[in-house]
């Protein structure tokens, strides 16, 4: 009995992680992106989970003000630029979100400029790419 309920488990975290990745979009808003930056977006892959992507444009934000509050890292939503031609939801400029520490990542380097947090619905962090160079 106690198999079966942790294999059932088990199936249940793999399909919520399936479909929380699926909410990823690429609805062609990158291709005004140049080129190499579009790569390094789609290169991506979420830190805990290296098979799935941190998403993309539409779920990405600048967030280059970060804070250490209480032990807990937060990124502060910095970005300005318009929501629609990125087909993403509207996020504030000051919104503070926590960052868990198994969604940062520095591996990748970044060529934007910018620490970027990725967001799905409800402020769920994909990834936090600091901006730690090319």
């Amino acid at each position: 009995m106690l198999k079966r309920l942790i294999v059932v488990a088990t199936a249940a975290i793999a399909m919520a992680i399936a479909v929380q990745a699926s909410k990823a979009r690429d609805v062609g808003q990158w291709e005004q992106t140049d080129p190499a930056i579009r790569e390094w977006y789609r290169s991506l892959k979420q830190p805990d989970n290296p098979g799935i992507s941190c998403c993309g444009e539409s779920d990405a934000y600048w967030a280059d003000e970060t804070v250490v509050e209480d032990g807990k890292v937060y990124a502060i939503i910095t970005d300005t630029r318009p929501d629609e031609p990125l087909s993403r939801p509207h996020i504030p400029p000051g919104t503070k979100v926590e960052i868990p520490p198994h969604k940062m990542t520095f591996r990748h380097g970044n060529p934007t400029g910018h620490k970027i947090i990725f967001l799905g619905p409800n402020l769920h962090v994909y990834c936090f790419v600091d901006n730690g160079g090319v």
